[in-house]
């Protein structure tokens, strides 16, 4: 999978992944991601097959509020490209792609162009059964959204980077003993060096 930026030509495509991927009270139309896309392309992010058919997408606008609202699905104007806080309105995976770790890699992109543009972490809003998902990514969960989105019940997710956040990147934790071993060894190594 290669990942790119969205451009206005993808947008019928877009709008088809948003269909498949939501139910309909949730799903943006094709008006609206013509709307964000219009305000804020470098923010969508395309991951697509060596066919150039798309995998997955992400997209979402930086802000300076750290709380997603549901007005800022409604007005791409929030978007403020020297906000402090990445949100992510959709992670989409086709679904011939799920359980590949297709989105895994697409959301390691957005966190590490939000963490290499100078801003203060990561948030979303996702579905319960979706929470252990995003904290293996380091996300924490903050409770009930106030996001009422599509009439479903959210939790807000957030993935700040900090202390806490550079330390659990440091020793990189698996659930395979001997690699934490081996990365707590080259933290170490690489402290005294």
């Amino acid at each position: 999978m290669y990942i790119k930026k969205a451009e206005k030509k993808d947008l019928d495509v877009l709008a088809n992944a948003a269909a498949t991927c939501f139910p309909a009270a949730e799903a943006a139309s094709k008006e609206r991601i013509e709307g964000r896309l219009s305000v804020y392309p470098d923010y969508f992010w395309i991951g697509r097959d060596e066919f150039h058919e798309l995998v997955c997408y992400a997209a979402g606008p930086v802000t300076k509020e750290g709380t997603l609202t549901d007005n800022m699905y409604a007005d791409p104007s929030v978007h403020d490209p020297n906000g402090d806080w990445q949100m992510i309105f959709s992670l989409c995976t086709m679904p011939e792609y799920r359980h590949k770790g297709m989105a895994a890699l697409l959301l390691q992109r957005v966190i590490s162009q939000a963490e290499e543009a100078g801003r203060k972490g990561v948030v979303l809003a996702c579905k319960e059964h979706m929470i252990p998902y995003y904290e293996r990514f380091g996300f924490v969960n903050e409770g009930l959204s106030e996001s009422k989105h599509g009439g479903a019940t959210w939790y807000q997710m957030r993935l700040t980077f900090d202390e806490d956040y550079y330390l659990a990147r440091m020793f990189q934790v698996s659930d395979n003993p001997d690699d934490n071993i081996q990365a707590i060894e080259n933290a170490v190594w690489n402290l005294l060096c």
